[in-house]
């Protein structure tokens, strides 16, 4: 699984409960900051850096090249149904959200998937505990 190869696109969603973790706002200001265009559907916050949230996948615009859920490993299954759905094909699971049934139904429907791992740590550069983590995993292979 080439995990960099998910960065390339142009086009992101980011969903989660930034209320709750902090992830979804970290993913989406260094996607900002990395000059991606973003859509935060988060329905617990009705902005993000100053920027309006959408409650739902099925909001979002029909261009979306990919998204990543930060969302609770029990709601994995429905939000990749939803993403589907929405019709997008590129989908990042976000460390400890993926699931046995939202990995098969990803890989039933053509959906070209990337998990196991946190996208912070391919979004941080410079020196922070994400790119100490993302050296740690380079070191072990599985970066």
């Amino acid at each position: 699984m080439d995990y960099q190869s998910f960065w390339n696109f142009d086009r992101y969603a980011i969903v989660g409960n930034s209320a709750k973790k902090p992830f979804p706002k970290i993913t989406y200001g260094k996607l900002m900051g990395n000059g991606k265009e973003v859509f935060p559907v988060d329905e617990t916050l009705s902005e993000i850096d100053g920027d309006s949230t959408l409650s739902s996948i099925s909001a979002l615009p029909n261009d979306i090249e990919a998204i990543i859920l930060e969302v609770p490993k029990e709601e994995s299954l429905e939000f990749v149904k939803q993403a589907v759905e929405k019709g997008i094909k590129n989908i990042w699971l976000h460390i400890n959200c993926d699931t046995p049934e939202a990995i098969s139904f990803a890989k039933e429907n053509g959906v070209n998937l990337w998990y196991g791992t946190c996208a912070v740590l391919y979004l941080t550069s410079g020196f922070s505990i994400h790119s100490f983590h993302g050296w740690i995993n380079k070191k072990r292979g599985v970066y």
